[in-house]
């Protein structure tokens, strides 16, 4: 593939189309998949209104869709910078706003900025994607924060946003995408998950009224199932972007909340069949099905907010390459003074993915049917290629691009 920073490390060892809005091709996959390396990746690139407003200053897509238009937006020209550099296959972008019109949003992404050289680099093309829907501004009717008033949009949303589609999803590909098979999750209701985590108040009541919890959903954005033909074989995409574990109160609200978002896909890929997606079909992966599991999890197993036995659950399965972990020299620079004072290991701070300190984003492919040849994170340090474009959170993001390299292998659907 051509780029490397870093690498990575093993635990133990440092070093619709019409309906959902997607488009692409159906096409039928055409060669043999058995030696194509496959780059995939996920970025939480900050494409949303806020990023580009002044404080209390209000907006919502259409911020977006002006910046996409212009194809000189400083931040969105090095967001495709960075995508140039590391070259992903397959690539899912988190906080990046939905915009139902993909003239206006996805393609003028492609078009006016990847296609586009940035920085010197060699333009990129993704002539599949995928988008849809997402809960965050949804508005609720209920006060779900617990504020004394129902405002029908931040915390009141059903997932946390000032308007409908705020940090939204977007998955691109250089390879065809199986648009009859995939699978959303964004109307599964939090109540229909067996053991899910219940919050209460500081006197033991629940936290959400019996009205509001009947239409709770579980996802605060979506949870995808999107599988993508890569020759022959097929890798289905699991996508979501968990609320952060933060921002609520004692009750952890948010925390239970990501734990379970979290813990959908353990359940998922382990063949649960309690789940139901957007279309009624219930269910969870056949077995033997070849998967990557990719997103900003907001959470670690090892520093944070979040309930550390969610993810580390998740990366301990069986059924995943949970000891894959891509680190970056850029990250160890950035934390160096933690290290020194003894208040993180080396090994956490390698493998951080924000710059607020914490591995929060994850690529994470399934034991069967993918071979892990490298990763990494790009995170440049200071005076290296590229280190002008993750030099602040105004250059791109307060997030670093999540990279594995796999070879697809037999054994798997």
């Amino acid at each position: 593939m051509g780029f490397k920073l870093f690498g990575f490390r093993r635990v133990g060892l440092l070093a619709t189309c019409v309906m959902l809005t997607a488009a692409c091709s159906s096409a039928q996959p055409e060669a043999d998949a058995s030696q194509v390396a496959l780059r995939l990746a996920t970025f939480n690139v900050s494409m949303e209104a806020d990023n580009y407003l002044a404080e209390g200053e209000r907006g919502d897509q259409q911020v977006l869709i002006e910046r996409l238009a212009t194809g000189d937006e400083p931040q969105i020209r090095h967001i495709a910078e960075i995508i140039q550099r590391t070259r992903p296959d397959i690539i899912l972008l988190t906080e990046f706003d939905y915009i139902d019109d993909p003239a206006q949003g996805v393609e003028a992404f492609i078009r006016n900025y990847l296609q586009q050289p940035q920085g010197g680099q060699a333009t990129i093309d993704y002539p599949h994607y995928y988008y849809a829907p997402v809960n965050t501004g949804q508005p609720s009717p209920f006060d779900l924060d617990r504020s004394g008033e129902a405002t029908g949009t931040g915390a009141d949303a059903w997932g946390f946003g000032k308007y409908p589609g705020q940090y939204g999803m977007l998955l691109l590909s250089k390879y065809p995408i199986d648009i009859p098979n995939i699978r959303t999750f964004q109307h599964f209701l939090w109540r229909d998950m067996p053991g899910y985590s219940v919050t209460r108040t500081a006197d033991g009541d629940l936290w959400y009224s019996p009205e509001a919890w009947a239409q709770f959903p579980l996802s605060s954005k979506s949870h995808w199932d999107v599988p993508v033909w890569v020759g022959t074989q097929r890798v289905h995409v699991l996508a979501s972007h968990p609320t952060p574990p933060v921002f609520d109160g004692p009750e952890n609200r948010n925390g239970h909340r990501n734990f379970d978002e979290i813990r959908f896909w353990l359940d998922y890929i382990q063949g649960a069949d309690y789940m139901y997606d957007d279309v009624g079909v219930h269910g969870g992966l056949a077995p033997a099905t070849r998967f990557v599991i990719m997103g900003d999890l907001n959470a670690s197993p090892d520093e944070g907010d979040a309930r550390r036995d969610g993810i580390a659950n998740l990366l301990a399965s069986d059924y995943v390459q949970g000891d894959i972990t891509p680190t970056s020299e850029g990250a160890v620079a950035h934390s160096q003074d933690l290290v020194q004072r003894g208040e993180r290991e080396l090994a956490h701070v390698a493998a951080h993915t924000a710059s607020w300190r914490m591995r929060a984003d994850y690529v994470i492919p399934s034991r069967c049917g993918l071979e892990v040849i490298d990763a990494g994170v790009f995170w440049p340090p200071k005076g290296a290629p590229g280190y002008a474009l993750v030099a602040s959170r105004g250059a791109s993001s307060d997030h670093r691009l999540v990279w594995v390299d796999t070879q697809i292998s037999a054994g798997c659907e």
